[in-house]
């Protein structure tokens, strides 16, 4: 069993991990601003901004997985913020799992990432914070730190819920295409992928995409 921090635990991405590693038997604390609408049985909820708990809950955790989005009052924000939290989780020698988003991909070996081509006005605000988030992990993370970043499909989100299959795939920096050149990934797959890893550590310090 594992003690698992999940900041970010009560959204979309979280709230489906959270859901994943309580099933497994982990010790699960979910961090966020407000109480789940529908709490897990068995997870300890702590509330509030991640940056003010996150020293209060990270010491004796084995990973810190950091699903917040630049969204809201964390736009613009979440570099510093998962600074502390890749600093914190070194500090205790947990492993850091960071989920990012598609964009950060590449199409294919060398070419630049989907970030940096040409992305609807508005996703580009969001999808470049969340490429500054990898930046700062492969530039400027605690040499100590056991850290992977996590893109998740193209279709992948509350509004592309799907179903459990039991089945993944895992890529490195290029993302995973289908037969019929779609890149999907459900909600309980992609927590399904983010547990495994956690459980059976494969990644270490890179990038990875997760999708069908």
């Amino acid at each position: 069993m594992a003690s698992i921090v999940v900041v970010g635990g009560t959204g979309y991405t979280g709230a489906a991990i959270v859901r994943e590693a309580v099933a497994r038997g982990h010790q699960v604390v979910a961090v966020s601003r407000s109480r789940p609408h529908d709490p897990v049985e068995g997870v300890r909820y702590v509330t509030g901004p991640a940056e003010q708990v996150a020293a209060d809950v990270v010491p004796g955790a084995d990973a810190v997985v950091a699903t917040l989005s630049p969204r809201g009052d964390m736009a613009g924000r979440l570099v510093e913020v998962y600074t502390e939290l890749a600093r914190l989780a070194a500090d205790a020698g947990a492993r850091y799992l960071q989920i990012g988003g598609f964009s950060s991909l590449r199409p294919a070996p060398g070419a630049p990432r989907f970030v940096e081509g040409e992305l609807a006005e508005e996703y580009r605000a969001e999808a470049l914070e969340g490429e500054a988030t990898r930046v700062m992990l492969a530039e400027r993370a605690p040499e100590q730190l056991d850290w992977v970043f996590v893109s998740p499909a193209g279709s992948y989100g509350a509004w592309a819920p799907g179903e459990r299959t039991g089945r993944y795939r895992v890529g490195g920096e290029v993302a995973l295409v289908d037969a019929e050149g779609g890149s999907r990934i459900s909600g309980a797959d992609f927590a399904a992928a983010v547990v495994d890893e956690i459980e059976n550590p494969t990644h270490h310090r890179e990038h990875i995409g997760v999708a069908y």
